[in-house]
């Protein structure tokens, strides 16, 4: 038998209601207007909760939550918790989880992602849809399979992710981040992966203008570069591309293979001219400038 004390059916609308409670198990609760509800509570257990106003779970720490929803006044809803699994949710309000160690998210839908997921450390998710920008900024151990985000900038700042059989629609993917690896994916928009370290693509599709430049060990295993342009500039790459790449600039070292390149440009502004192998068959054009006015 639990040794939790069951609360069920019941409308809180108290700021701090259950301030510092420990060991709840509560079904049916529908947290209203009253801020910060579960205010350091811990060992919690909340099955159909709803919550319906800010910060409902800041400073907890041990909190299930299954079947729930935030609704969109429940904003910043999860900051300074730890240990917090959310299965089979939705999730409306912005800002959440924020600055939390040991996050596990399962069938998880997040409509207004913006600002979510900053600065959190131990997270796994898993079947997770969200849309909204910066989702998952400056965050670290990140192992993630089934995203499907639609939002720009997400992980800038982030460190040590995994993301596998995902799709992400999004401008500016993964700047500034250090080891990453992304298996099995469909990545779209521009400038993708700059000022990143440590960047593995595996069994990847992409489609980026300007993407994957200034890089510190770009590797890509069995990718392909759909519509992408000006790949590569300044950056040291291992890269063995299946099918066409359309342009390819001023590399900084490394070894690019490709079936195709419409045009690869080696321009007077190159940092390390002839430290880049190009292993192609066929390359329609090459080229010593560039006049950024026909890009």
């Amino acid at each position: 038998m639990s040794d939790k004390t069951v609360i069920c059916n019941k409308r809180y609308s108290d700021e701090r209601s259950l301030f510092g409670k420990k060991n709840l198990l509560l079904c049916n609760v529908i947290f209203e207007k009253g801020e910060s509800p579960l205010k350091e509570a811990s060992n919690l257990e909340i099955n159909q909760g709803e919550f319906k106003y800010k910060y409902p779970l800041w400073y907890a720490n041990h909190v299930d939550v299954k079947d729930s929803i935030w609704f969109e006044m429940a904003r910043s809803g999860v900051w300074y918790t730890n240990d917090i699994s959310v299965e089979n949710s939705t999730i409306v309000a912005p800002k959440n989880f924020r600055r939390c160690d040991g996050v596990t998210l399962k069938n998880v839908s997040f409509t207004d992602a913006q600002e979510t997921l900053w600065s959190c450390k131990n997270v796994k998710m898993e079947h997770v849809v969200a849309k909204g920008p910066y989702f998952g900024m400056n965050s670290e151990n990140l192992e993630i399979t089934n995203l499907t985000l639609d939002g720009n900038y997400p992980f800038d700042g982030a460190k040590n992710i995994t993301i596998k059989d995902s799709r992400l629609i999004s401008k500016d993917a993964f700047w500034n981040t250090e080891n990453v690896v992304v298996e099995n994916c469909y990545i779209y928009g521009e400038y993708l992966g700059w000022n990143s370290k440590n960047l593995t693509f595996r069994n990847c599709t992409i489609e980026s203008t300007q993407g994957l430049c200034y890089i510190q060990n770009l590797k890509m295993e069995n990718c392909r570069l759909v519509n992408t342009q000006l790949a590569f500039e300044y950056c040291d790459v291992e890269a063995d591309i299946k099918g066409r790449v359309d342009s390819v600039l001023n590399p900084s070292s490394g070894t690019i293979k490709a079936d195709e390149i419409g045009t690869l440009m080696i321009t007077q502004d190159c940092e390390n001219p002839g430290k880049t192998t190009i292993i192609c068959e066929t390359i329609d054009e090459e080229r010593s400038d560039i006049d950024w006015n026909e890009i």
